[in-house]
This record gives structure tokens, sequence and C-alpha cells, in this order.
């Protein structure tokens, strides 16, 4: 049953996220050599293929989400420099990344866990980040986030929505803010999604989704451009969960940054700077 549980989620990964969900393994991601974890099921920890959370913004997520109201957000600086403005409360798949990264929960806490029959319950340790045996602080975002970057926020300070933006292809309205370069569409499944094409991929094609471009993900927000769908900067917009090493550089580690982040080229790809 392990063996069934660890290869029909590493196929569904693969065909939802490509070949680089594979660098999964034996990065910090994979949690199966934590001291007191008894699983060897590198998936499990974040995904399920039966009696997932259906509510979740990420596919097949196998963990508890954490409350959106629950953190303090860049926006409570209250920094003029901050054009757009950040969503009521963290959301969309932030708070799948929060729901380890937050030092909440613990890591190997999850919905449906390995073997016959559903079952919660810890993995073993039911340690937190920042505790042994996952020992990394730095991993520790918290729940004060006024010390990290904006997440639940407009891109370009709003602007381009499904409306302003109504057809696939790049953007040639205005952002808000005009010091961010214009974000891509495209209609997947019905619905539109947005990017920012970073150009920095090993077979890199312009106008066309891949994952070492900056992902923006999908949200209508009521107090926020009439609550049309519109593209949000979120946690997976800059960070890759499932690549450890990035694609441009395959033997550099870049804690699952999309590309690496020399000359700054993760900030520029949005910032005009």
């Amino acid at each position: 049953m392990k063996h069934v549980l660890k290869n029909a989620v590493a196929a569904a990964l693969l065909m939802i996220g490509g070949v680089a969900s594979a660098q999964v393994l034996n990065s910090p991601h994979d949690l199966t050599g934590a001291p007191g974890v008894t699983t060897t099921e590198t998936c499990v920890f974040c995904h399920t293929p039966h009696g997932a959370d259906t509510a979740a913004p990420v596919p097949l997520w196998n963990k508890t989400l954490p409350a959106g109201g629950g953190y303090q957000t860049y926006a409570t600086l209250n920094t003029s420099t901050l054009d757009g403005s950040e969503h009521a409360e963290v959301g969309s798949v932030s708070l799948a990344c929060l729901s380890c990264h937050d030092g909440v929960q613990a890591v190997d806490a999850v919905l449906n866990a390995p073997g016959r029959g559903p079952g919660s319950g810890n993995l073993g340790s039911g340690s937190l980040i920042g505790d042994p045996p996952v020992n990394n602080t730095l991993a520790v975002i918290g729940t004060d986030l006024r010390n990290d970057h904006p997440i639940s926020i407009q891109y370009g300070g709003g602007g381009v929505n499904a409306t302003s933006h109504s057809i696939d292809g790049a953007f040639t309205g205005d952002t808000v803010d005009p010091d961010f370069h214009d974000p891509v569409r495209a209609t997947i499944n019905t619905n539109p999604a947005w990017w920012v094409d970073t150009d920095l991929g090993p077979d890199s094609t312009p106008l066309v989704r891949e994952k070492t471009d900056m992902i923006l993900y999908t949200r209508a927000d009521p107090a926020l451009d009439g609550g049309v769908d519109q593209p949000f900067v979120e946690c997976g917009s800059c960070h890759d969960p499932h690549n450890s090493q990035t694609g441009v550089d395959p033997t550099a580690s870049v804690a699952f940054l999309r590309v690496l982040n020399t000359d700054s080229q993760i900030c520029t790809a949005c910032h005009i700077k």
C-alpha cells in the first residue's frame, strides 16, 4: 500500500508540476529521513491521492490549512511605497506553505496517513519546523509576516484583471504602479491564469507558462477591482516547492526558488529597477 501511495502521488505531481517535482526526493522538503519519522512516503507530508482537502487551493492537499486571519501582514507597516493592496486575509497557495512554515502545526501532521484505510495523525515525530528533528530555524516564517515580501497582494498594485485583460497574451494596459513588468494571461480550464515571463529557463518560450516563470495566482476579492478575477503575488510566485534546484543550473541549490537569484533576477523579473 505504501508503494501504491507513493507512486500514485508522484505520478500525479509529475503531471501537475512537470519533471522537476522529482527533485523533492532527498531535498529539505523530503522529511522521510528525519529522526522519529516512521514513513518512507516522501509525498505524503503534503499530498494524498485520497481524502484530500477539497477546499485547499493546491492539489490533493493532505494538511489542515491555517486560518488566513491569523497573520500580521506587510501592509500593517503603513509604508508609503506600497502601492498595492494586501488581501484582507492571507490566502491562496500561501496558506499551504504556511501550514508548515508558520511554525504552528507539526510538519508531519496529515489528514490521511499511509496504510490501509483513512487515518489522520502524526507520521512519527510531531515536530515543528525549528525543533528537532526538523531543525531549521530559517524556515520558520512565523505568523508575523511584516518582515517578509508581501503575499496575497495584487500584482503591480492592481489594474490587471479579467475585465481589463480579457484575452490571452501579454497585458497591454497599465498597472497602478508602472514599475512592474507586464504579466501574461492564458485561459486554463476556462479560468484566467497569469504569470510573468522570465525567459530564464533552459527551454524558455515567451508567452508560455513554465516553472521558471514567476507564477501569479488568480483570486477574486469583492473589495478589490469589483471582485473580478485578478493576479496576486503569493509564496509560490517566487518559490517552487517541488524544485530544490533550479532548471537554469541543476547543480546549484537555490532554496526552492524558481530561478537563480544571480544579479537579483528574481526581483527584476517583476520589478523594473
